[in-house]
């Protein structure tokens, strides 16, 4: 049977990147990582916008209901400022609420930085597709992706993204390998299908 192809929309939420005051690094960061990591064929479609809750509303009810993203990745916008609004946007279009990829994301940045108490991120489902919010810094992103990992490569946090393929399977979309190296994938015994050849 063939692998489907996964469909990924990642979002990056800056006024300044989206005026082009200067470089966003969310989105090739995302890219970056997904490219080492996912064992299944992929593609990106990807949009930069500014901190405007329609505005990302509606990026997201695109890659969604017209793209047909599997995926929805979104960085930025989750603090406690002002014109932090991404939280607000996702769960206005979400179905489902998925509180534990938030509490994981706050978990493993706590790892790092005390700040981290501070962030707003929140996982969701809209129709078959699962949203989640992802911080704005490559290295956070990164981390959150595929967790704490102690001096001899043991895992210490679980990052968010070893549950992401389970999720996917559960709610419809294509099944998911990954490179073991980067994220190992948990999915009850009943749920492995046999690895797919090159």
């Amino acid at each position: 049977m063939a692998t489907e192809e996964l469909l990924i929309g990642l979002i990056s939420i800056s006024d300044r990147a989206s005026q082009g005051v200067y470089q966003d690094e969310g989105i090739p960061a995302l890219k970056e990582w997904f490219d080492r990591a996912l064992a299944t064929p992929w593609r990106m479609v990807a949009r930069l916008i500014p901190d405007e809750q329609p505005a990302i509303e509606t990026a997201l009810k695109e890659l969604v209901d017209k793209e047909g993203c599997h995926l929805v990745l979104t960085t930025g916008g989750t603090g406690p400022a002002q014109r932090d609004v991404t939280p607000e946007a996702t769960l206005a279009v979400a179905d489902k609420v998925m509180p534990g990829f938030g509490e994981q994301m706050r978990q493993i940045s706590l790892k790092f930085v005390p700040t981290a108490i501070l962030s707003r991120q929140v996982g969701v489902i809209r129709k078959k597709a699962l949203i989640l919010n992802l911080p704005g810094q490559p290295k956070a992103i990164k981390e959150t992706l595929e967790g704490v990992k102690g001096p001899n490569g043991e895992q210490i946090v679980p990052g968010i993204f070893a549950a992401v393929p389970y999720c996917l399977d559960l709610i419809g979309g294509p099944y998911i390998e990954t490179d073991e190296d980067i994220i190992k994938v948990f999915r009850p015994k009943s749920a492995i299908r046999p690895k797919t050849r090159d």
